[in-house]
């Protein structure tokens, strides 16, 4: 039934899902100003990097640029809508997911939330290369956004895990 939707659109989906049944759990967190929050992250910084961000923003990068070979080559860029609507979808991901970043219980102070902000204007500036099918924006775009990904990650780097 549901064809190529994709995993991007999966995501979003369960996300919204896990968020919304979250606002109904007893086990809510105070917020800066001392309120019960209701928000309740579900994984630790390390999955959702991972398993959320990490795979949307290979999407944007693995769509944008040439590589040179030995064979010749290889332009990156989406042939048609359907590849530019995965995109899309990767870089409203990658928006949204600066949002989630931060909720209570997940921020970590006003430092990482200029990070997560960073994160939602290049979600939101390839979302428009994207739908302009711009792929030299998107190029730009994605290296923009590598470098608030850097940045952050020179501060809070997750420490690596077997």
């Amino acid at each position: 039934m549901f064809g190529r939707i994709g995993p991007v659109v999966v995501t979003v989906a369960a996300l919204f899902c896990v968020f919304a049944a979250s606002g109904c759990s007893e086990g809510r967190q105070p917020s800066a100003t001392g309120t019960a929050s209701p928000f309740q992250p579900v994984l630790d910084d390390k999955d959702f990097m991972n398993w959320v961000l990490d795979p949307v923003t290979d999407v944007i990068w693995g769509s944008a640029g040439t590589i040179f070979t030995l064979d010749g080559e290889e332009d990156l860029a989406p042939v048609d809508d359907e590849g530019w609507a995965r995109v899309r979808n990767a870089a409203a991901v990658v928006a949204e997911s600066g949002n989630l970043l931060m909720l209570p219980g997940r921020s970590k102070g006003p430092d990482w939330d200029e990070f997560a902000r960073g994160i939602v204007t290049m979600g939101q500036r390839a979302m428009a290369a994207a739908e302009a099918q711009d792929d030299e924006a998107l190029f730009e775009v994605g290296g923009q956004l590598y470098n608030v990904c850097v940045a952050c990650h020179q501060i809070y780097m997750l420490p690596e895990s077997d």
